[in-house]
């Protein structure tokens, strides 16, 4: 006798489901009958679909059952955040990291009780040592000055607000990002879709150009000297950032589709309305070293002597070196590097990318402070760093290893109610922050939201402070490489002194490349006429042979 495959068993129940309600119905007339024939309609008429349809072998299989699958699986990431994963597991951030940052932003208690959670035994390990001869900071407003021998220098708060455009979050979370910046004085990254009006609340503004030049761009997409002047030089304006790369996506363009691009998305970015909007790999400004320092300069004095600098994400280190090559030969440099972890970001990317591609953010920095050192330029040029920064230890560690500042972009989103829903590309962001639909967005409350924000900076520097003045130090400017202690195996500690390698100041002037392994390997081969790769690199892409 045929037997049926558990497997239909619910496909069955449904049908005799329904067939046992319409006799009901028919029989007794009675409502809750008829509640159940369009109940286990509904069922039978999902399951026929499922059998009949042919793209889904696994619901054709499984009727009915297939779509609890299809459930469980696409709230997995929210099950495993919020029941199986530990709270100092990083996916990509940690319970932990998340609950401080709002704890900070809500002005509450932040104190841990009953010792660490972290396996201190564990090899990666890293803490700071502290001194029997505290120190007493009573300021924790720390700030840089950047472009200190141009017209219009800007003293630049630690710990600021890295680049997010209009468009990748919603209207009321920049206006909050901004009026949170303009009350706690640091400044706010628009990112390079454009200076749009919710950037306009009274907060500085560090104004990003990426390859679409969106806010200066002529029709045909080129730089256009007179829209960027225009804006350059509104007084909210303190800095100019060329955005060659970022962490999350190096080297990859990206397109905006045409229905996304909404008249104020449009009047930001100097596009046509409903358009699609390419944002090109590479900039069409310069294409060699020496023409990057010439933009810079030009923008320098379209913008009435501000200070002008590049963000990037560290790849081939011949570009990079190529680029302080063309700085010494041309006597001029950027003002500032904002060097971005290729940790990722808040821009959504291929998994490949975001995982596989661009330098880690302590390599990345290592990398720009020892070359501006070592070829004499590190008093000229300011560095900042991005690449989850989060905590008062996370600035501490970055400005040991070089950084002269501070960016975070995810931990701003945390301070506006992120839940790290991992969302922000599906316009349907739970929190109403990385989202352009009207009715998610506009619920975010921008006066909390922006009291939030401003706390979160505040009370990180305040806990910076305190671990500054637990080490005997006074200011960050102080932190060095030997502040910072990694644990190497559960028998060996050692200092970032002596567990990375240092260049020492003008040694790249001096023929001591030789001593250094990438130096050796590709400071003599960088050219400042070109950003392509050195012969030797390019033989070896024909030959595969080392």
């Amino acid at each position: 006798m045929y037997r049926l495959p558990s497997r239909y068993g619910a496909y069955a129940i449904s049908l005799a489901g329904l067939v046992v309600c319409l006799l009901g119905l028919a029989l007794l007339h009675a409502w809750p009958w008829g509640l159940g024939v369009l109940a286990f309609g509904l069922l039978a008429a999902l399951g026929t679909h499922d059998l009949l349809q042919h793209h889904h072998t696994v619901s054709r299989n499984y009727p009915i059952l297939a779509h609890l699958r299809y459930w469980l699986e696409s709230i997995g990431p929210e099950i495993r955040q919020y029941f199986i994963q530990s709270d100092t597991e990083e996916r990509p951030f940690s319970r932990e990291q998340r609950s401080l940052v709002y704890r900070r932003a809500k002005n509450t208690i932040d104190k841990q009780p009953f010792g660490s959670q972290r396996d201190m035994q564990a090899p990666g390990y890293e803490w700071m040592n502290h001194s029997l001869a505290p120190t007493r900071i009573e300021d924790h407003d720390f700030r840089v000055v950047i472009g200190a021998d141009r017209p219009r220098p800007y003293a630049a708060s630690i710990f600021n607000i890295s680049a997010m455009s209009f468009g990748a979050l919603s209207a009321n979370a920049i206006r909050a990002l901004n009026e949170g910046a303009r009350d706690g004085g640091f400044y706010h990254d628009t990112g390079e879709g454009g200076l749009s009006p919710y950037h306009r609340q009274g907060g500085d503004l560090v104004w990003e150009l990426g390859s679409g030049y969106f806010g200066c761009r002529d029709a045909e997409g080129r730089f256009d000297p007179e829209r960027f002047a225009e804006t350059a030089g509104l007084e909210a304006v303190k800095m100019i950032e060329i955005k060659l790369s970022q962490g999350a996506k190096p080297g990859h363009g990206g397109v905006l589709p045409g229905p996304k691009v909404t008249p104020e998305i449009a009047a930001t970015r100097g596009v046509p309305e409903g358009l699609d909007v390419i944002s090109p790999a590479g900039h069409s400004a310069f294409g060699t070293p020496r023409e990057m320092i010439a933009f810079i300069q030009r923008l320098r004095e379209l913008s009435g002597g501000k200070p002008v600098g590049i963000k990037l994400a560290i790849g081939h280190p011949w570009e990079w070196f190529a680029m302080v090559k063309a700085m010494r030969e041309e006597g001029d440099h950027p003002d500032f590097v904002v060097v971005d972890g290729g940790q990722g970001g808040t821009g959504a990317a291929p998994l490949e990318f975001v995982n596989r591609l661009g330098m880690p953010l302590t390599e990345a920095l290592l990398l720009v402070h020892n070359t501006l050192v070592g070829a004499g330029l590190r008093d000229k040029v300011r560095v900042g760093a991005a690449g989850k920064v989060i905590s008062a230890f996370d600035i501490a560690r970055t400005m040991a290893l070089g950084a002269d500042w501070c960016n975070a972009a995810r931990g701003y989103m945390f301070a506006l109610g992120c839940i790290q829903a991992q969302s922000c590309h599906t316009d349907r962001c739970p929190s109403g922050v990385a989202t352009q639909n009207p009715q998610r967005g506009g619920r975010l409350d921008v006066p909390l939201k922006a009291e939030r924000v401003r706390h979160f900076h505040a009370n990180t520097l305040k806990a910076l402070a305190e671990m500054l003045a637990a080490a005997g130090l006074n200011h960050p400017e102080e932190l060095g490489p030997e502040h910072v202690i990694r644990r190497i195996s559960r028998h060996e500690v050692r200092s970032f002194a002596t567990l990375f390698d240092f260049v020492p100041p003008n040694e790249l002037l001096t023929g001591g490349a030789s001593r250094h392994p990438v130096f050796r390997d590709y400071w003599d081969l960088a050219d400042p006429d070109s950003f392509a790769p050195p012969l030797s690199e390019r033989q070896l892409r024909q030959s595969k042979l080392v």
